[in-house]
């Protein structure tokens, strides 16, 4: 199983300005939402957890291995970083070259990597565009070139960078997939994400970052109950939330099935 832990973890850019204050964290086996201000420190988070920086105190080991004695090459078959542009992430002439490329930099044969690339492909719904240029395709399109990049690898751990930036409700409902069928493969899923609604619906814990420290942290019914600490966030509870509360609904909602399973028994009880 993966594994994520941190402890006692500072970091700054500069040692006048700490950004991360004494963060500590474990990470095994929910889905995880990171969410917060911009400002918050969340990326930064995770650059410390993919080894792209180091700790100034403090300690990040992923699967039990401290960071700071592995280069984030080494770390690179552990743990996978969709980033949340795909042109800052994509370099191929072409849709295979980009998605073979990280299984064959981890030591994947060309077979293997091919295999690996075809099932990706089709995970994100992009066979057939194998040899395309991914710049002569959508955004929507090269985000999901880059999320198949990552797939490709099969890496234990994953991260997501704001995936539903910019996607509509067909594309969203691909990530959604792509993030349950990563869980039900024993995968340790974790996301960067200002969208509430998808982080309430898809993701098992909810952290809530505000100035580098850890506001809080807990299942997602629970986090998105605490609507005064959302607000020192300047935060909000996801829609369907708020829609509840405005019809008198005491518990936290955190899809639309929900709700509607409500407002049925509430329908009922005045028939």
């Amino acid at each position: 199983m993966a594994e994520i832990n941190v402890r006692g973890l500072h970091f700054g850019y500069h040692p006048d300005q700490e950004i991360l204050k004494g963060i500590n964290l474990h990470f095994k086996e929910k889905s995880t939402a990171i969410i917060g201000q911009n400002g918050a420190g969340k990326t930064t988070l995770v650059k410390l957890f993919k080894g792209l920086l180091k700790p100034v105190k403090g300690d990040v080991l992923i699967n039990a291995t401290n960071t700071k004695e592995i280069t984030a090459a080494k770390l690179a078959n552990q743990i996978g970083l969709v980033f949340q542009n795909p042109n800052d992430q994509i370099f191929k002439s072409n849709v295979i070259d980009e998605v073979k490329y990280g299984p064959l930099m981890i030591g994947f044969t060309e077979k293997e990597a091919s295999i690996q690339a075809d099932l990706a492909l089709e995970a994100v719904g992009l066979k057939g565009l194998e040899q395309v240029n991914p710049y002569d395709l959508s955004l929507y399109e090269r985000k999901m070139i880059s999320i198949a990049s990552i797939l490709a690898m099969d890496m234990p751990i994953v991260i997501f960078d704001e995936p539903t930036m910019g996607q509509d409700y067909q594309g969203k409902e691909r990530i959604k997939a792509i993030i349950n069928r990563l869980r039900q493969e024993g995968k340790l899923v974790l996301s960067i994400i200002h969208d509430m609604d998808f982080a309430a619906e898809v993701f098992e814990r909810i952290i809530v970052m505000k100035e580098g420290q850890i506001l809080l942290d807990g299942e997602s019914r629970e986090v998105f109950a605490e609507v005064e600490l959302l607000k020192e966030a300047y935060l909000e509870q996801p829609h369907v939330t708020r829609i509840g509360r405005e019809l008198g609904a005491e518990q936290v909602f955190l899809n639309e099935r929900e709700l509607i399973d409500w407002l049925k028994i509430q329908h009922a009880t005045l028939q």
